[in-house]
């Protein structure tokens, strides 16, 4: 759900949460955007939406404040070329993401090859289990359950 913030003119340029019903800092806003809130501002007086102008100064204070959040190369990009520059920038990361995610499976022994491992090493134990039982009815002792000899002590 979208999150209204409503902007009051004069010199203050106030910002207020109709969620909260209080007014809110531009480091409150990054903190919501952050979080994962989408903001839609409106600016009180004429009803149009300011929304970006309102993130573009977040970024700008952020900026100021010594907090980056986009290097130079993709600020020139976004004045040269727009949304489209984001965008390419979004679809490069994800294709290394892909990269790294798919290099990591690919490493990863097959689960069917361990399955089959697994369930070979279980019969391994049974026909071991299977052997002490016989090997101790041909003895003449007594077999205990899981393959396992009753100890019969001298004395």
């Amino acid at each position: 759900m979208v999150r209204l913030i409503k902007r009051y003119g004069g010199g203050s340029r106030k910002l207020y949460d109709t969620e909260e019903s209080r007014y809110v800092s531009l480091d409150e806003l990054a903190g919501l955007v952050r979080a994962g809130q989408e903001l839609r501002v409106v600016d009180s007086a004429s009803g149009e939406d300011v929304t970006g102008q309102v993130l573009a100064q977040v970024i700008y204070e952020g900026e100021k404040q010594g907090t980056r959040f986009l290097s130079p190369e993709i600020l020139h990009d976004v004045i040269r070329r727009g949304e489209a520059a984001l965008l390419a920038r979004v679809e490069q990361l994800q294709a290394g993401v892909d990269r790294l995610v798919k290099g990591s499976v690919e490493r990863l022994p097959p689960v069917r090859d361990l399955r089959g491992e697994y369930e070979a090493l279980q019969r391994g134990l049974a026909d071991l289990e299977a052997s002490l039982v016989a090997l101790e009815r041909e003895r003449g002792g007594a077999a205990r359950p899981g393959g396992r000899r009753k100890r019969v002590r001298s004395g």
